[in-house]
């Protein structure tokens, strides 16, 4: 496999996962300035001018070109059109087949099934588009919210690493969630 794009927008029932545009900023803006959005994401909390910086960089993450680098998608309601949060799929390595997947949203919008629905369809993706063998998500062991959200797609903590980071200035354990593409098509009951 040489590259991969999918055919944008990727629609799922209430949203619209696509590359950002310059237009989203506000939208941006308006959850990663929020400390309990960002508390478990590798970038700080960001004024408007950071966060305008960030987008720029995010302009050309809408294809993967070789492995190691990761789409960043806007997470779009469909039903307002806002911009409510990302969802970044990684492909790790071609040789292994394997991937990797994290997601970010507005904390006004979790709690409703959004977050699993955007990381469902980039876990179809990477099996069924991509050709993985093998997503995991690491995270901090302290984000049990993210944790849920995981096991309820099937995933399974596979290791829990402790002191596995500096993070944010301190010390953060790590669990590693993963799925294999034949647990993915043949989902446990």
């Amino acid at each position: 496999m040489t590259g991969f794009r999918p055919e944008y927008p990727v629609r799922t029932e209430r949203l619209e996962l696509r590359p950002h545009r310059m237009d989203d900023l506000d939208d941006l803006f308006a959850f990663h300035s929020r400390p309990e959005v960002v508390r478990y994401t590798p970038w700080p909390v960001r004024d408007r001018e950071q966060t305008r910086v960030a987008l720029e960089k995010k302009l050309s993450q809408g294809e993967l070109t070789e492995p190691g680098q990761w789409l960043v998608l806007a997470i779009e309601l469909r039903e307002t059109g806002t911009v409510i949060g990302e969802v970044l799929p990684k492909w790790a390595s071609a040789a292994d087949r394997q991937g990797e997947i994290g997601f970010a949203l507005h904390s006004a919008y979790q709690g409703k099934g959004l977050a699993a629905e955007a990381a469902r369809e980039m876990l179809r993706l990477g099996f069924e588009e991509l050709g993985l063998h093998r997503i995991v998500a690491v995270l901090d062991d302290r984000n049990t919210a993210s944790a849920q959200l995981l096991e309820r797609l099937g995933m399974r903590r596979e290791a829990h690493h402790l002191h596995a980071s500096v993070f944010k200035g301190e010390w953060a354990n790590e669990y590693v969630y993963a799925l294999l593409d034949n647990e993915w098509r043949t989902p446990r009951p």
